[in-house]
């Protein structure tokens, strides 16, 4: 009996969690002037049920497969760009051939693992920008976000202990090498 009512508890909770959270995901596409479809919104729960994380459309399409939530790779792009354009996300472009989406959209940067493909958010005042050029005439600097990518230390093939210390929260799995210098930093006038 108490087997019974323990998992009709459980059950509840579930429910009250997973109607929260479909509540949240309605109101941030509300706030982002988003029509809340079957795919936005679970999309959104999986985005935003958690901590701040950073995923690629692949990962994001990757776990919507494990988590039997039907919707194509192509509605994963979109939709990943549609958040981005109504302030829910921040892409983090680290070469030309992938992109990042960050659920944290406040003033930060970021640490990019060469080896993991880990990238790892760095609080905005640990890192100072200066020397920027004049904005041409009739424009400015919207923002400026450093990429700093990171190779084992000599000695530590494996990126263990004392490997990129100080990176705050990580995304894992993803991949993401080249060349690609400076992104964006917040607004400044």
């Amino acid at each position: 009996m108490s087997r019974v009512s323990g998992s009709r508890r459980g059950s509840a909770t579930a429910q009250a969690t997973q109607t929260a959270e479909h509540a949240d995901a309605r109101a941030r596409l509300a706030a982002a002037g988003l029509r809340p479809t079957r795919q936005r919104l679970a999309l959104a729960g999986l985005l935003f049920s958690g901590p701040l994380r950073h995923v690629t459309a692949e990962s994001l399409h990757g776990e919507c497969q494990e988590r039997g939530v039907t919707v194509s790779l192509a509605t994963v792009y979109n939709t990943l760009h549609q958040f981005t354009a109504g302030g829910l996300l921040k892409e983090v472009t680290v070469d030309g051939a992938r992109s990042w989406f960050d659920t944290n959209t406040s003033l930060h940067h970021h640490f990019l693992d060469l080896e993991t493909g880990t990238l790892s958010d760095i609080p905005a005042d640990s890192v100072a920008v200066s020397g920027l050029p004049r904005a041409p005439r009739g424009r400015r600097v919207a923002s400026v976000e450093v990429v700093v990518r990171l190779a084992a230390a000599p000695g530590k093939r494996d990126g263990g202990p004392g490997a990129g210390r100080g990176a705050g929260r990580k995304s894992g799995g993803e991949t993401g090498r080249g060349a690609g210098q400076v992104r964006r930093l917040s607004k400044t006038s």
